[in-house]
């Protein structure tokens, strides 16, 4: 099974494939008029159509059927400060795409060692993924943002808030505290962790501290992590 994406299709008549969705149907795949190809607009739409021309460029297709996918019963949101190597970031994005999550934040915090991603190249990494785990309801990738000006946001007020960082106090893992069916916020600090007032800060806001194990992680696995349990407690 193969997924193509692009974006705004209308619910019937015909659609004309960008460049780069056209080159792979037909070059790659070696699709010809009349074979079936399954489209997403990335809002939770999977439609069924049929190739009418076929074209490196502008590859016609013709819908047949509109399916609406439903949305999971939990919602995941990671918020988590950039490593300084993006390779690390985009890693990231990728495996958490492909195990299914929601949005995800970039934070500015004390101990931050990046400020700056590039939006349209993590795009790209997050359509690739989606296309290729069949996801039809893409992810929410925010740009970055203070760490206070996260707590200050009042949209979360119905989500269960969690704060990872390293301390061998914490005995209660994220899979314990969380609830199934429900929204999750959870915040992955830096290489040099949360400082000790961010700690606070968060705590004073509502977020519960929590164990991602007894290893410590680097941000990216953290960020990782916490995706794959949330995944796993509403399996």
């Amino acid at each position: 099974m193969q997924l193509f994406y692009q974006k705004d299709i209308p619910d019937t008549g015909n659609i004309i494939l960008n460049h780069e969705e056209s080159k792979h149907l037909v070059k790659v795949l070696r699709k010809v008029i009349g074979d079936e190809v399954l489209l997403t607009d990335g809002k939770g739409h999977l439609f069924t159509c049929t190739i009418t021309k076929s074209d490196l460029k502008r590859t016609e297709l013709s819908i047949i059927e509109k399916k609406e996918t439903p949305l999971p019963d939990h919602r995941i949101h990671l918020a988590i400060a950039p490593t300084k190597n993006t390779d690390r970031m985009e890693w990231m994005l990728e495996k958490i795409t492909e195990i299914g999550f929601q949005e995800l934040t970039f934070l500015k915090t004390t101990n931050s060692e990046r400020s700056f991603l590039k939006p349209d190249r993590l795009e790209k990494k997050m359509v690739a993924a989606c296309k290729q785990s069949l996801k039809t309801h893409f992810p929410v990738i925010n740009p970055l943002i203070s760490f206070h000006d996260l707590l200050k946001n009042d949209a979360f007020a119905d989500h269960q808030k969690f704060i990872a960082y390293v301390d061998e106090a914490h005995t209660h893992h994220l899979f314990d505290l969380a609830e199934k069916n429900t929204s999750y916020l959870i915040l992955i600090g830096p290489e040099g962790d949360f400082s000790p007032e961010e700690i606070n800060l968060a705590t004073k806001n509502g977020f519960a501290p929590c164990s991602l194990g007894n290893s410590r992680l680097r941000t990216e696995t953290a960020g990782l992590a916490a995706v794959h349990t949330f995944s796993l407690k509403n399996r």
